[in-house]
């Protein structure tokens, strides 16, 4: 066997507390490609509705869809939890207190998210910044509590839905329960606003739209993104990425629990019977009420991945391209964004892609991220954004430029 098959731990965090965690890196890198093939599937998909299609196109969505689409959100929710995890801990080595530096973090984070969903209408980064905050403050609690919270917050949008549901069902019967949800069928549908003429439209009705979704009350239940960050969490105070050899049993029922709930939402919950429960607890049953979801997959492979890199090290290098990426993850999903959306926006070049070449578009996008992260990190120690964001976060100026 070569030498660098050999088995050994990856490296894992040093005594030097600003030590990277190669297999995070990697994981970034993996999931920003995802995203990057996500979005131009979301993206040119809804700029050519109507477009007649080629035989076997509609497999190209479906396969991004059930293999990547919520897999590639779930592995950046869990990564921010990882990566929580990590600057807590470096934070308290140095004996740093940690809750007015981390929510200046957010606060900046913030202020990117609010930019990049004015701008762009992409909106991921603002859960983040949000649903970081009670993070922060439950970060010591004990690992079972804390698996708990994380159950509930994946079903806590069906609590209220639920329990309205088999109350109508107890005090209607079957009959008047779909009746009564008929009757508020219409108040439920929106009118969608009309399509914008100018950027200028656009940037408003994005505005619109932000500020209604933070004052609905729904902006105050937890989902599956907290889930994500507190699994993250977890999983750097277990050693997970330490030392991954270690705790091969956790990393494979994690994987299990992923593949077996990925399948039973694409083929067991869709044939459950529906003949004796209300339409609405019937439609509940089969979204598994957000505890049993195909997003879960990114267990699987996020295990797989730390697994190969754990028993075969020589892959670190092999996949270092996505590694040099994955340091540069807010820089490169940020730019990202911009230039999907500068690619298929009315109000830019409003190019038609069709659906073959999704995958296409997003392996081109991506090597030119790396290709600029690393020129980029050649000269400099952070990313942009990244080294803006240290900024606000310590409230001091780090060098960013590579000792000569």
């Amino acid at each position: 066997m070569p030498d660098g098959d050999v088995a050994a731990p990856l490296p894992s965090i040093l005594p030097d507390p600003d030590a990277r965690i190669v297999t995070l890196d990697i994981l970034r890198g993996f999931a920003l490609f995802g995203m990057i093939v996500v979005h131009f599937h979301q993206e040119f998909r809804l700029s050519t509705p109507d477009v007649l299609r080629y035989p076997g196109e509609e497999w190209v969505g479906t396969i991004i869809w059930h293999g990547l689409e919520e897999k590639a959100w779930g592995t950046f929710a869990f990564l921010f939890g990882a990566g929580f995890a990590v600057l807590m801990r470096s934070a308290e080595r140095r004996g740093r207190p940690v809750v007015a530096f981390y929510l200046r973090r957010l606060a900046a984070l913030a202020v990117i998210a609010v930019a990049l969903d004015l701008l762009t209408g992409f909106t991921v980064l603002l859960d983040y910044a949000l649903w970081g905050v009670p993070l922060l403050f439950i970060r010591k609690w004990p690992a079972p509590i804390l698996l708990i919270i994380a159950v509930i917050s994946a079903g806590s949008w069906a609590i209220q839905p639920s329990s309205l549901a088999v109350y109508e069902w107890a005090t209607l019967g079957r009959e008047g329960a779909d009746q009564a949800m008929a009757s508020r069928l219409p108040q439920r549908m929106r009118t969608p606003p009309p399509e914008p003429r100018t950027y200028g439209e656009f940037v408003g009705q994005r505005f619109s739209q932000l500020r209604q979704r933070l004052s609905h009350r729904s902006i105050l239940y937890p989902d599956t993104s907290f889930s994500l960050f507190i699994i993250g969490l977890l999983a750097v105070r277990r050693g997970i990425f330490d030392n991954p050899r270690r705790h091969v049993r956790v990393i494979a029922v994690f994987m299990a629990i992923g593949l077996v709930s990925w399948a039973t939402y694409l083929w067991g919950l869709p044939n459950l019977p529906t003949a004796f429960p209300t339409r609405m607890v019937a439609r509940l049953m089969k979204t598994g009420l957000g505890i049993v979801s195909e997003q879960w997959l990114a267990f699987t492979y996020i295990g797989a991945l730390v697994l190969l890199l754990a028993y075969r090290p020589v892959w670190t290098t092999r996949l270092a391209a996505f590694g040099t990426a994955g340091r540069m993850a807010l820089t490169n999903y940020v730019v990202q964004c911009v230039v999907i959306f500068l690619l298929q926006s009315p109000f830019a070049l409003g190019l038609p892609l069709r659906p073959y070449y999704y995958l296409l578009g997003g392996i081109v996008l991506f090597s030119i991220t790396v290709v600029f992260s690393r020129l980029w990190l050649s000269r400099f120690r952070y990313g942009p954004l990244e080294w803006a964001w240290r900024v606000a976060t310590y409230l001091r100026v780090p060098r960013i430029r590579m000792a000569p």
